[in-house]
């Protein structure tokens, strides 16, 4: 008796499934970050990083990205422990559209894989899994999720892309206050 044709791929399926459910406790996540601005490139340990973001303690790879980019310490610290409240659910809704993909694109040109490959794949994942915690991301959180060993950091990008960020949030809110307003507009009648 011959099997049907759906069985071999089902079985393949599931013992693919299978596989990724024994492998999901060694998930890969990124241990060095590096950082390019303009010509030069500086690789930092996401653990040094993250260090320096939570304490302010300067690694010697940190110090040296901080004297290479002439940066305010502070100023890096608060870029990476910024943290934008976001409902995971919504956050993969809207990251899996043409709009959020366009995002992603913007995006994957100051956070990106080092081969420069599955940009919006590695990023939509890093999004929604550091949302998935407690409804929050930081730059910080995403690098230290980012689902490659290295990830590269464009830092002349992104203080302009930090700018934009805050841009849209502020938009976000205003937005969501005017909503809100109608909101109870709408209850009194």
């Amino acid at each position: 008796m011959a099997m049907p044709r759906f069985v071999i791929p089902s079985l393949v399926c599931l013992a693919s499934s299978m596989v990724a459910l024994v492998n999901a406790g060694s998930v890969m996540a990124a241990d060095r970050v590096i950082v390019k601005y303009g010509v030069l490139r500086e690789s930092v340990a996401v653990a040094d990083l993250a260090t320096f973001a939570e304490t302010g303690q300067v690694s010697g790879d940190v110090e040296s990205y901080l004297r290479m980019t002439n940066s305010n310490p502070e100023q890096i610290r608060t870029i990476l422990t910024r943290q934008m409240a976001l409902n995971p659910i919504v956050l993969d809704r809207s990251l899996n559209n043409p709009l959020g993909n366009l995002i992603l694109d913007e995006a994957g040109q100051v956070i990106r894989p080092p081969a420069n490959v599955a940009n919006r794949e590695a990023l939509r994942s890093t999004l929604v899994l550091s949302a998935s915690d407690d409804g929050k991301v930081s730059l910080l959180e995403a690098l230290q999720k980012y689902p490659t060993r290295e990830v590269v950091l464009e830092g002349d990008r992104l203080a302009q892309a930090y700018e934009r960020m805050n841009q849209a949030q502020e938009q976000i809110q205003r937005a969501q206050g005017t909503v809100e307003t109608v909101l109870e507009l709408l209850k009194r009648f």
